[in-house]
C-alpha cells in the first residue's frame, strides 16, 4: 500500500491529518512533528520554510524518509514541499517544490482538456500564473507545454487575483503557496456537459476528463491556499499518472538559484517593472545585473529531463 510521511511541523496540519488519513484506504500516512500535547516548536527546525530554505531533513525524520514520498507543511497549513531523503546521506534532501506542484498540477489539467477539446472543440482559456521568484526552469517547461504563463508582483493577492482571469488559473509560488481557481461559467459548463455525456457511451474517454475535472475543482480549497487539499491533490494525479516522486522530480532540472538579503540605505530607491523582474531605477542597475547574469549563462546546460 502507498505510504506519505508527513512533516506537521507541529502545527494545525498533522493534527488535522490524523483525522484525514482515517477515511483513505489506499493511502497510508504518517504524521511526524504533529505538535500533540505541546510537543515541538511551532516550525522550529521543522516545516515547509525550512525544509525549501535549508535543503535538509526536518526533525524527526532522519534516514525515515529514504526512498520514500515526504511533505512538510508549514505551521497553519497553507503551504507544503514534497521531499525524498537522498540514499547514503544523513540530512540532504531532494526538493520538490511549489513550482513542480504547479507543473504537476498543470500538465494534469492539460491533459484533460486536450481530451474534451480534441472531442468538441471547446476551447478553455487555461492560464498559469508566477512570481519572479519562480525558477526559471519551471517557467521555461511551462512554455514548452504550450501553456500560458504570466507573471505578477510577488504576492498571494496578486497571483489569486491573475489567475480568476481564466477558466481556469493555476498559481504556487516556490516557497508551496497556490492553489487552482476555476470560473463560475466553466464549472457549470462542465455539469451540463456531464449530463450530456452520460448518454454518449461512445464519448467514454471525454466523460473521464470531464469528471475528473470536477472532482479537482471540488477537492482543491480555492480560497487561497490549503495543504491538506494539496497534498491530497498530489497523491491523486501521481496515482493517476503512475509516477513515482523521482519520476516527478525528474520533469526538469532546477536553475542555480539562491536566495540573500541585501542591506540598503533606501530600498524605495530601488523602483522596479514588468513583475518585478527588470530594474528601472537607479539608472545602471539593471545593466549591471545583466553583465553578472551573462557571466553565468553560458555554464547552465539543459534543463529538462525526456
Amino acid at each position: 500500500m502507498d505510504e506519505l510521511i508527513v512533516d506537521g511541523a507541529n502545527g494545525v496540519g498533522g493534527e488535522k491529518l490524523e483525522v484525514v488519513k482515517k477515511n483513505l484506504s489506499s493511502l497510508v500516512i504518517q504524521v511526524r512533528n504533529s505538535g500533540k500535547e505541546g510537543e515541538g516548536v511551532l516550525n522550529h527546525g521543522v516545516g515547509a520554510d525550512f525544509v525549501r530554505k535549508e535543503k535538509i531533513v526536518p526533525a524527526g525524520f532522519g534516514q525515515i524518509g529514504v526512498g520514500k514520498r515526504c511533505v512538510s507543511l508549514d505551521g497553519d497549513a497553507d503551504r507544503f514541499v514534497y521531499f525524498q531523503v537522498l540514499p547514503g546521506s544523513r540530512n540532504k534532501i531532494e526538493l520538490v517544490d511549489g513550482d513542480k506542484i504547479l507543473s504537476l498540477f498543470a500538465l494534469f489539467i492539460k491533459q484533460q482538456l486536450t481530451i474534451l477539446d480534441k472531442e468538441d472543440g471547446h476551447q478553455v482559456h487555461l492560464g498559469i500564473v508566477q512570481t519572479a521568484y519562480a525558477n526559471g526552469a519551471s517557467t521555461d517547461y511551462l512554455k514548452k507545454l504550450g501553456l500560458e504563463v504570466a507573471l505578477t508582483p510577488t504576492g498571494v493577492k496578486y497571483l489569486h487575483e491573475k489567475a480568476h482571469e481564466y477558466d481556469v488559473g493555476i498559481y504556487f509560488e516556490a516557497n508551496g503557496h497556490g492553489t487552482i481557481l476555476f470560473s463560475a461559467s466553466f464549472l457549470s459548463w462542465l455539469e451540463t456537459r456531464n449530463k450530456e455525456l452520460v448518454s454518449a457511451p461512445e464519448g467514454l474517454e471525454q466523460q473521464l476528463s470531464v469528471k475528473r475535472l470536477l472532482a479537482v475543482s471540488e477537492l482543491i480549497n480555492q480560497a487561497v491556499g490549503d495543504a491538506l487539499s494539496g497534498v491530497l491533490l498530489v497523491e491523486v494525479i501521481l496515482r493517476h499518472m503512475g509516477w513515482s516522486i523521482q519520476r516527478w522530480s525528474e520533469l526538469y532540472r532546477d536553475l542555480p538559484s539562491r536566495q540573500l538579503k541585501v542591506k540598503v540605505m533606501d530600498r524605495t530607491a530601488v523602483i522596479t517593472a514588468n513583475a518585478e523582474t527588470e530594474v528601472v531605477k537607479p539608472t545602471g542597475l539593471q545593466e549591471a545585473i545583466n553583465r553578472e547574469v551573462g557571466k553565468s549563462m553560458h555554464k547552465v546546460g539543459p534543463n529538462y529531463v525526456s
